[in-house]
C-alpha cells in the first residue's frame, strides 16, 4: 500500500516532538479518520528555522508531517505557505488516493502554525 519513502518517514521520522522555542504552534485535525497534527516553528526573521511535529494518526499523516517539517525549513513563511499537498505528496513517492487527505492536513497545520505566529507578533507589538 505505502513506497518506501513513506515508509522510511514513518519509521524514522526526523521531526517528531516538540520544539523548545517555537513561537507558531498549528494543530488540525480531520475527524472523519481521527488524524490529528501539531506542528511547531521557530520562526526568525520571517524565515523559519525549525519545525517539528506530533501527529496521532495513521503511516501516511506522520510521514506528510515530517516531511512537511522538512520543506519549510530554511522557507520564507510566504514560500512556506505556497508549499501544496500535491508537493508533499511527490516528494513522498506518492500516497494512496485515499490518503492523499493527509497531505492536506500537513499543509492547513504550517498555515495554522504561520497563523499563531502572526498572532503572537501582533500581541508583542500591542504590549510595546
Amino acid at each position: 500500500m505505502y513506497n518506501q519513502g513513506v515508509l522510511d518517514r514513518f519509521n524514522n521520522p526526523k521531526n517528531a516532538g516538540s520544539l523548545a522555542g517555537a513561537n507558531g504552534v498549528g494543530k488540525v485535525g480531520n475527524m472523519q479518520c481521527g488524524d490529528i497534527m501539531k506542528i511547531y516553528v521557530q520562526i526568525e526573521r520571517d524565515i523559519i528555522r525549525d519545525a517539528k511535529f506530533k501527529t496521532f494518526g495513521c503511516v501516511a499523516a506522520i510521514a506528510s508531517s515530517d516531511m512537511v517539517c522538512d520543506v519549510i525549513k530554511g522557507k520564507t513563511i510566504d514560500q512556506a505557505l505556497a508549499i501544496s499537498n500535491s508537493e508533499i505528496v511527490t516528494l513522498l513517492g506518492g500516497l494512496p488516493p485515499q490518503k492523499v487527505h493527509c497531505s492536506v492536513l500537513a499543509r492547513e497545520a504550517v498555515e495554522a502554525a504561520v497563523a499563531d505566529y502572526k498572532k503572537r507578533l501582533e500581541r508583542e507589538k500591542k504590549k510595546v
